[in-house]
Protein backbone atom coordinates (compact mmCIF):
# COMPACT_ATOMS: atom_id res chain seq x y z
CA UNK A 1 0.00 0.00 0.00
CA UNK A 2 1.62 3.47 -0.99
CA UNK A 3 0.99 6.37 0.92
CA UNK A 4 -0.01 10.01 -0.07
CA UNK A 5 2.69 12.20 -0.81
CA UNK A 6 0.77 15.02 0.83
CA UNK A 7 -2.07 14.56 3.04
CA UNK A 8 -4.01 17.16 5.20
CA UNK A 9 -2.76 15.31 8.22
CA UNK A 10 1.10 16.17 7.40
CA UNK A 11 0.39 20.24 7.58
CA UNK A 12 0.21 22.78 10.07
CA UNK A 13 -1.00 26.39 9.37
CA UNK A 14 -0.19 29.34 10.85
CA UNK A 15 2.99 28.47 12.81
CA UNK A 16 4.75 30.13 15.71
CA UNK A 17 8.19 29.07 15.66
CA UNK A 18 11.43 30.51 17.55
CA UNK A 19 14.76 29.27 15.06
CA UNK A 20 15.32 27.97 12.08
CA UNK A 21 16.06 24.35 14.34
CA UNK A 22 12.61 24.47 15.70
CA UNK A 23 11.30 24.78 12.40
CA UNK A 24 13.19 21.74 10.93
CA UNK A 25 12.17 19.65 13.84
CA UNK A 26 8.78 20.32 13.34
CA UNK A 27 8.86 19.56 9.73
CA UNK A 28 10.54 17.10 10.22
CA UNK A 29 8.50 15.39 13.30
CA UNK A 30 5.21 15.81 11.26
CA UNK A 31 6.48 13.36 8.87
CA UNK A 32 7.63 11.28 12.08
CA UNK A 33 4.10 11.18 13.63
CA UNK A 34 2.20 10.32 9.91
CA UNK A 35 5.19 7.45 9.49
CA UNK A 36 6.88 8.38 6.43
CA UNK A 37 10.60 8.67 8.52
CA UNK A 38 11.98 7.03 10.88
CA UNK A 39 13.08 8.98 14.20
CA UNK A 40 16.83 9.39 12.78
CA UNK A 41 15.49 11.02 10.27
CA UNK A 42 14.94 14.48 12.23
CA UNK A 43 18.35 14.33 12.84
CA UNK A 44 19.62 13.89 9.64
CA UNK A 45 17.42 17.08 8.33
CA UNK A 46 19.32 19.03 11.22
CA UNK A 47 22.67 17.85 9.76
CA UNK A 48 21.85 18.71 6.34
CA UNK A 49 21.17 21.94 7.29
CA UNK A 50 24.76 22.27 8.62
CA UNK A 51 25.87 21.30 5.22
CA UNK A 52 23.91 23.64 3.34
CA UNK A 53 21.15 26.13 3.80
CA UNK A 54 17.64 25.21 2.86
CA UNK A 55 16.17 27.65 2.27
CA UNK A 56 15.55 28.34 -1.82
CA UNK A 57 14.40 31.52 -1.82
CA UNK A 58 10.86 33.40 -2.19
CA UNK A 59 10.33 33.04 1.32
CA UNK A 60 10.69 28.97 1.11
CA UNK A 61 13.01 26.40 2.81
CA UNK A 62 13.02 22.88 2.18
CA UNK A 63 14.04 20.80 4.80
CA UNK A 64 15.37 17.42 4.35
CA UNK A 65 17.78 14.57 5.00
CA UNK A 66 21.44 13.84 4.09
CA UNK A 67 22.17 11.28 1.38
CA UNK A 68 22.64 8.64 4.05
CA UNK A 69 19.38 9.41 5.49
CA UNK A 70 17.82 7.13 2.82
CA UNK A 71 17.02 4.15 5.23
CA UNK A 72 15.06 6.07 7.57
CA UNK A 73 12.48 6.78 4.86
CA UNK A 74 9.79 4.86 4.85
CA UNK A 75 7.56 6.36 2.41
CA UNK A 76 8.18 9.18 0.19
CA UNK A 77 5.97 12.03 1.62
CA UNK A 78 5.91 15.98 1.81
CA UNK A 79 5.00 18.16 5.19
CA UNK A 80 4.00 21.84 4.95
CA UNK A 81 4.12 24.40 7.68
CA UNK A 82 3.18 28.36 7.40
CA UNK A 83 4.57 30.47 9.68
CA UNK A 84 3.38 33.86 8.86
CA UNK A 85 5.80 35.90 10.97
CA UNK A 86 8.40 33.88 9.57
CA UNK A 87 11.33 32.23 11.18
CA UNK A 88 15.05 33.22 10.49
CA UNK A 89 17.12 30.53 8.34
CA UNK A 90 20.60 32.37 8.59
CA UNK A 91 19.24 35.75 7.60
CA UNK A 92 16.55 34.85 5.37
CA UNK A 93 12.63 34.94 6.08
CA UNK A 94 10.98 31.97 5.88
CA UNK A 95 7.10 31.59 5.53
CA UNK A 96 6.41 28.00 4.19
CA UNK A 97 8.17 25.21 4.79
CA UNK A 98 8.48 22.30 2.89
CA UNK A 99 9.67 19.12 4.85
CA UNK A 100 10.29 16.45 1.86
CA UNK A 101 11.27 12.44 2.46
CA UNK A 102 11.87 10.55 -0.49
CA UNK A 103 12.16 6.82 -1.12
CA UNK A 104 15.05 6.30 -3.42
CA UNK A 105 15.58 8.85 -5.99
CA UNK A 106 12.07 10.45 -5.58
CA UNK A 107 13.04 13.53 -3.71
CA UNK A 108 14.28 14.96 -6.84
CA UNK A 109 11.02 14.91 -8.68
CA UNK A 110 9.37 15.91 -5.98
CA UNK A 111 12.26 18.72 -5.24
CA UNK A 112 12.09 19.93 -9.11
CA UNK A 113 8.22 19.91 -8.70
CA UNK A 114 8.24 22.39 -5.67
CA UNK A 115 10.99 24.46 -7.31
CA UNK A 116 8.49 25.09 -9.98
CA UNK A 117 5.58 26.17 -7.89
CA UNK A 118 7.38 27.96 -5.50
CA UNK A 119 9.29 29.93 -9.21
CA UNK A 120 5.74 31.77 -8.57
CA UNK A 121 5.78 34.93 -6.03
CA UNK A 122 1.76 34.35 -6.73
CA UNK A 123 1.68 31.06 -5.46
CA UNK A 124 4.01 31.76 -2.81
CA UNK A 125 1.71 34.65 -1.39
CA UNK A 126 -1.32 32.17 -1.89
CA UNK A 127 0.86 29.12 0.40
CA UNK A 128 1.27 32.23 2.86
CA UNK A 129 -1.90 33.04 3.22
CA UNK A 130 -3.88 29.59 2.74
CA UNK A 131 -7.00 29.95 5.20
CA UNK A 132 -7.20 25.97 4.80
CA UNK A 133 -5.73 22.99 3.97
CA UNK A 134 -7.63 22.10 1.35
CA UNK A 135 -5.94 25.58 -0.33
CA UNK A 136 -2.78 24.11 0.28
CA UNK A 137 -3.32 20.92 -1.09
CA UNK A 138 -5.05 22.69 -4.30
CA UNK A 139 -1.91 25.03 -4.47
CA UNK A 140 0.38 21.86 -4.52
CA UNK A 141 -1.85 19.43 -6.35
CA UNK A 142 1.14 19.23 -9.10
CA UNK A 143 3.28 17.61 -6.54
CA UNK A 144 1.44 15.55 -4.86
Amino acid sequence: MTKDILTKDNMMLGAVLNDKEEAIRLTGNILKKNGYVEESYVDKMLEREKLTSTYIGNNVAIPHGTDDAKDAVLHTGLSVVTVPDGVDFNGEHVHILIGIAGKGEEHLEILSKIALVCAEEENIQKLIHADTKEDILAILEGVN
